[in-house]
C-alpha cells in the first residue's frame, strides 16, 4: 500500500452536518482521530460496521481520541442519523477527493457484481440482519470506503485501510491496537443461522428455476445477468 502524504490530504474541504466547510487536517489538528469513510449512508454494511465501531466511543473519548464517520455524498444522511448507527462526529466528502486521495476505489457495474457475492459481504450482511440493521438503494452504489487513524498534530498515520471487498472492515481489538489503547468491548459475533424451505419448497434468498440461480442482497441495489446468474437488489 502506497504512503499516505497527510498535508496534501489534509487540505481537503468535508462539509459539517450543520453546513460548515472544515478542512480534513483539522479533525486531527489537537486530538488523534478515527476517521471512518463510509461507501454510503444507505449501505447494510456500512451502518452494521458504524455501529461496530461505535462500541469503542466511550474508550476512545475516554483517551481523547475523535471517532468521526465521512460519507461520499449526502444522500441517505438523515436516515442513518435517525438510525443511532454511528456516535461519533459526521461529515460530507462531496467532491469525493479524500476517498480518490486515499486509495478507496471505485466499481463498476460488472466489478461489483463478484463483489457483493463475496463471502466477506455475506457474512456481515447475515450479523446485521440478525441485529435489525436494515440498508436501502439510495446514493451511489459503486463507491468504496476504508479507515483512515491518525495521531495528533497529524504526526504520522497510525492505520490506513482500503476496502479489498466491500465486506472488509477493521477489527475493534486492530483499531485499539493501533491507537495503544486497551478497550473493554466485545466485538459482534457471527450468529448461527439454520435453513428451513419456505412452504412452497423456496429459499426465501435463494431461488433456483429454470437453470437461473436468484439471488436476493440487501445493500446495492443493482441488477445484472452474468453467465446465467441474475442478482438483483443487491443492497451491499
Amino acid at each position: 500500500m502506497a504512503k499516505i502524504e497527510l498535508k496534501p490530504v489534509g487540505t481537503n474541504l468535508l462539509k459539517s452536518v450543520s453546513g460548515e466547510s472544515v478542512e480534513l487536517q483539522s479533525l486531527w489538528s489537537d486530538k488523534p482521530v478515527v476517521l471512518f469513510f463510509l461507501r454510503r449512508f444507505g449501505c447494510q454494511v456500512c451502518r452494521w460496521t458504524a455501529a461496530e465501531i461505535s462500541k469503542l466511543e466511550p474508550d476512545l473519548t475516554a483517551h481523547g481520541i475523535a471517532l468521526v464517520g465521512i460519507g461520499p455524498e449526502e444522500t441517505g444522511l438523515e436516515e442513518f442519523k435517525e438510525g443511532g448507527f454511528f456516535k461519533g462526529d459526521l461529515y460530507i466528502d462531496e467532491k469525493k477527493q479524500c476517498y480518490k486521495d486515499l486509495g478507496f476505489k471505485r466499481y463498476t457495474a460488472l466489478s461489483v457484481v463478484p463483489a457483493a457475492l463475496g463471502k466477506k459481504v455475506r457474512e456481515v450482511t447475515t450479523k446485521a440482519k440478525a441485529q435489525g440493521i436494515q440498508g436501502n438503494f439510495t446514493g451511489d452504489l459503486l463507491q468504496s470506503g476504508g479507515m483512515l487513524i491518525v495521531a495528533k498534530g497529524g504526526e504520522k498515520v497510525l492505520l490506513h485501510f482500503v476496502q479489498d471487498s466491500p465486506g472488509d472492515y477493521v477489527p475493534l481489538e486492530d483499531i485499539s491496537k493501533a491507537l495503544d489503547i486497551s478497550a473493554n468491548v466485545q466485538a459482534g459475533e457471527r450468529p448461527q443461522v439454520s435453513w428451513q424451505p419456505t412452504n412452497d419448497g423456496q429459499d426465501k434468498n435463494i431461488l433456483e428455476r429454470d437453470h437461473v440461480l436468484l439471488l436476493s442482497y440487501h445493500d446495492l441495489g443493482i441488477t445484472a445477468v452474468v453467465n446465467e446468474l441474475r442478482v438483483e437488489h443487491f443492497l451491499i
